[in-house]
């Protein structure tokens, strides 16, 4: 089971065992029918990307690419290969930052007022400071001494939000660890645990990369002779401008794998998905499918986004764009994923949802811990957070049906955790799927927007969509003939 232990403050979260429950098994491997191949070649044409595609089977005679998923060939017999995630991506053994002995959950829950957590804050940014290197300037350390003092309206909004769910995070968290411990999922810390910094393949970096732009790139498809979905069948070969300009659905009992860019891509069954950026959200419209439960991971604006050029963001009114009541179902539950900046929650709460005709709930939180149940970041730390804010909300419109689909539903808590150990990807989002279970009914149509991963029972759209389904990010367990 994902979910390990739930107690009224909310949840202990097991991500990787969530993953590894998708059915990631492959009949007759690669080159089984059902497996579809995208061949892809990249050329620099001044400074840009030009891409040229053509599809086909895969076949053991033609593939040049060999690694985890190709051929395992018996006589006449069919295969079966099993794929799990790789558990060193949640080896988080070790916080990233220590946090000081009272901001341990071994501790009891100090009551603290906001000027305390302030001072809590600029403790651990003079820990900081006095830590750094011994040749910083004079005139350099007089810098930051000055800038521990003065608080921008920003990091303020923030410590008052902070000071006001700093007690709740803290004791649900505590008790969800101690039932963690208890049960073994956690281990307390000994001197065999390290925390292994995990390197990601750098082909998969650079891939996805062109990846992400390679929907932008392929020439428009005439929308009247275009299907609004394509069935991953056995088979089937499907060229570059089905997967990139409509829905792909693999509704088999098996996963598949797709090759893109000469890379492999695991497809979970009962999935389906659609690679595409913000202007092209009309096939997934065309998809004439309404959802009941609708989860929104937006690329929020900030400064590390901008200087780390991770990844492309959007504008408050370029989210505010997103057809959210085109898609909804009535009553549609909608989740909005929220960093901790304060000005980017009251957009949320204030701008967004009312724009969308979304009914504000609830605001959770995902509390991030180590192994061995320690929050990743300390609690007080004035830069980051071990948490991160999830906004609920319902569609307000169509009441009578609403009525009639809230009858046999619990209402939504005002305040959960959902407790876990985070992946080490960045922005991999623990699944939501079994702690929104008692909040809807059994086989809702469910959508994530912004996704980087796949999930069996839901659509996912994103220019990321298949990110973490990279072959390269699981391990080949075990193949039966």
């Amino acid at each position: 089971m994902s979910v390990v232990q739930r107690l009224a403050a909310g949840w202990l979260v097991d991500h990787l065992s969530f993953i590894n429950q998708c059915g990631y098994e492959i009949c007759d491997s690669f080159v089984c029918p059902g497996s579809v191949a995208l061949r892809t070649s990249v050329t620099s044409t001044g400074g840009c990307h030009a891409a040229s595609t053509s599809a086909a089977p895969s076949s053991s005679r033609d593939s040049t690419i060999s690694g985890p998923g190709d051929a395992i060939e018996t006589e006449g017999k069919t295969a079966k290969s099993r794929y799990v995630f790789r558990e060193e991506f949640f080896d988080v053994s070790k916080p990233h930052i220590a946090g000081a002995p009272q901001e341990q959950l071994c501790q009891e829950c100090p009551g603290m007022s906001l000027s305390e957590v302030k001072a809590n804050s600029k403790g651990e940014e003079h820990c900081q400071v006095t830590k750094g290197d011994v040749g910083d300037s004079v005139a350099s350390a007089r810098k930051k001494r000055k800038r521990k003092c003065v608080l921008n309206q920003g990091e303020r909004d923030a410590l008052e939000y902070h000071s006001k769910v700093r007690k709740r995070i803290w004791e649900g968290a505590l008790h969800l660890v101690q039932e963690g411990l208890k049960s073994g999922f956690l281990h307390r810390p000994t001197a065999e645990l390290s925390c292994q910094k995990n390197v990601v393949p750098g082909h998969i970096a650079c891939g996805l990369a062109e990846l992400c732009e390679m929907a932008k790139q392929f020439p428009a498809v005439n929308e009247g002779s275009q299907q609004a979905v394509r069935v991953l069948h056995e088979n089937t070969s499907i060229p570059e401008q089905d997967l990139l300009w409509c829905v792909t659905e693999n509704s088999s009992n098996c996963a598949k794998i797709v090759m893109l860019m000469g890379q492999k891509y695991l497809v979970p069954p009962k999935s389906s998905f659609l690679l595409s950026d913000i202007s092209c959200l009309q096939p997934l419209l065309d998809y004439k499918k309404k959802y009941d439960v609708i989860v929104i991971d937006p690329p929020w604006e900030n400064k590390s986004v901008k200087r780390s050029n991770r990844y492309s963001y959007l504008s408050s009114w370029q989210i505010k764009q997103i057809p959210v009541p085109a898609l909804a179902a009535p009553n549609c539950l909608v989740v909005t994923w929220v960093t901790n900046r304060q000005k980017h929650l009251r957009f949320v709460k204030d701008e967004l949802y009312p724009h969308w005709s979304v009914k504000t709930l609830a605001e959770w939180h995902w509390v991030k811990i180590t192994r061995t149940g320690e929050f990743v970041f300390p609690l007080d730390s004035l830069h980051k957070k071990p948490y991160e804010v999830l906004v609920l909300g319902r569609v307000q419109r169509g009441e009578k049906e609403a009525l009639r689909k809230c009858e046999d539903v619990l209402p939504i808590p005002e305040h959960k955790l959902i407790v876990s150990i985070p992946c080490s990807l960045h922005s991999h989002k623990p699944p939501l799927t079994a702690v929104l279970a008692e909040f809807i009914k059994p086989d809702v149509e469910c959508l994530e927007l912004f996704a980087r991963n796949l999930q069996p029972g839901w659509t996912s759209w994103g220019n990321e969509v298949l990110k973490f389904q990279h072959i390269d990010y699981f391990t080949l367990l075990q193949t039966e003939n």
